[in-house]
């Protein structure tokens, strides 16, 4: 073991065996990968494709790199059989032998050699400028093929994943995309009348234009796993599939309410012509009603009554011009307008009716109260009492005379009802004019 050479001290008998038998299963290892490299779906798949951009690039890469591989690996295979064919010579290995094999197996004796065309796109071992062969030990030389197979392993393994994933889900959108057209044209939903015809057309070239682009360079839609080393760590990118999906389940929402409206277009348009009918009757009730406060109420401002609504009369026309003519897509947002606005004018006009009439319930109101009162008295014995009946007279006349002064009138009640009250003894006498005024209120 004293003499050495520039492969370090000459290795033993027993440590060359061990090396062998290393170096042979790293050998079978080695192998092992490469076949099952060379029959990966998806290499295949890259050397028949017509790639472009990142894709292409890397490609031209991975394809020297597993090349140079290759010839690594065959390179690695010539000086394993040597060295095995040096240990086999003799039973007991000559000194002259055991330094032939130290050199072999620890030394840079290993030389791979290749064309420019084949490997001027793969990294050398000295990551310096692209030669015809280099030179390295065998456990260089598998540090080597090491890193070749993981950079190409990644990328075929990348590239396969997009494909595996992204194409297929593409297609069951298309189709899925194919039936929506499809219902969309048959309710009138099409490209230039309404929105979603338009969406569907957007959506159409995106899918198209991605499939493509997925096809021609999956590398484009692939996100690196961060911090990974593993080849193949991460996953494809699918923000623009995503994206178009929502959008084409919008679309499809849109259709299902234009194919609800085609279900339901008769019932709705009834239920639009009965809330404007009602609106109308209102008013027009609103209007009477204002005619006889103007003649019966006097010194009281009394609301104008709007006219019929004439623009909701004449979409309503539309609509059932829509519905004959199976425009459903204009049709449906329409209905959802008219629904909403038919509702507020009939609250509109039954809010006008109840102000115009507001001085009729106040005027009711008052004739009521003093009534009340006057049977009160009457139960009382109090029914010819002369300042009752002089007050309850005075109030009557000014109730049931026309125009009615409502403040004037409110104002006799009030005397009326605290005659009573004084009458009962429940209550002080109503103070006269210069007097000081009761601040206790009518309910005194």
């Amino acid at each position: 073991m004293g003499v050495t050479d520039p492969a370090g001290p000459v290795m033993d008998r027993d440590e060359v065996d061990r090396a062998l038998a290393r170096l042979g299963a790293e050998h079978e290892a080695i192998e092992t990968s490469l076949l099952a490299l060379q029959d990966h779906a998806g290499r295949r798949l890259l050397e028949g494709a017509e790639l472009t951009g990142v894709t292409k690039e890397r490609w031209q890469t991975t394809e020297a790199s597993i090349t140079l591989l290759w010839a690594c690996f065959d390179a690695y295979t010539g000086a394993l059989r040597t060295a095995r064919e040096i240990r086999a010579r003799r039973r007991w290995s000559s000194r002259e032998d055991l330094v032939e094999l130290t050199e072999l197996l620890r030394g840079e004796s290993v030389t791979v050699a290749g064309s420019a065309p084949a490997t001027a796109n793969a990294p050398t071992l000295t990551g310096g400028a692209s030669r015809l062969s280099e030179r390295f030990s065998l456990s260089a030389l598998v540090d080597r093929m090491n890193e070749l197979y993981a950079t190409s392993l990644d990328m075929v393994v990348a590239a396969d994943a997009v494909w595996s994933a992204l194409p297929a889900r593409i297609d069951l959108l298309a189709a899925e995309l194919q039936r929506t057209r499809q219902l969309a044209h048959s309710v009138g939903v099409r490209p230039g009348e309404h929105p979603a015809g338009d969406d569907l057309e957007r959506i159409t070239r995106t899918l198209t234009s991605l499939r493509e682009q997925v096809v021609s360079d999956p590398l484009a839609y692939w996100i690196p796993a961060q911090g990974s080393s593993a080849p193949g760590g991460g996953r494809p990118d699918t923000t623009v599939y995503d994206r178009e999906a929502r959008a084409l389940e919008d679309v499809r929402r849109e259709i299902d309410a234009v194919l609800t409206v085609r279900q339901d277009a008769e019932a709705r348009l009834v239920k639009l012509r009965d809330l404007l009918s009602r609106a109308d009757r209102t008013l027009a009730e609103a209007r009477t009603a204002r005619g006889e406060v103007l003649a019966k109420i006097a010194a009281t401002e009394v609301p104008v009554v709007s006219g019929p609504p004439t623009v909701l009369q004449e979409q309503l026309a539309t609509a059932a011009e829509y519905r004959r003519h199976a425009q459903w897509h204009r049709l449906s947002p329409l209905l959802e307008s008219l629904e909403q606005r038919a509702e507020d004018e009939l609250l509109r006009a039954r809010e006008s009716l109840t102000a115009v009439t507001a001085p009729l319930a106040v005027r009711a109101e008052l004739r009521g109260r003093l009534d009340a009162y006057k049977a009160k008295a009457a139960r009382h014995g109090l029914a010819e009492d002369p300042l009752l009946v002089e007050r309850y007279d005075a109030a009557r006349r000014m109730l049931w005379s026309a125009p009615c002064d409502l403040r004037v009138a409110g104002q006799a009640v009030l005397r009326y009802q605290q005659a009573v009250a004084e009458a009962l003894g429940s209550g002080p006498r109503v103070p006269e004019q210069g007097a000081p005024e009761d601040r206790r209120g009518p309910g005194a």
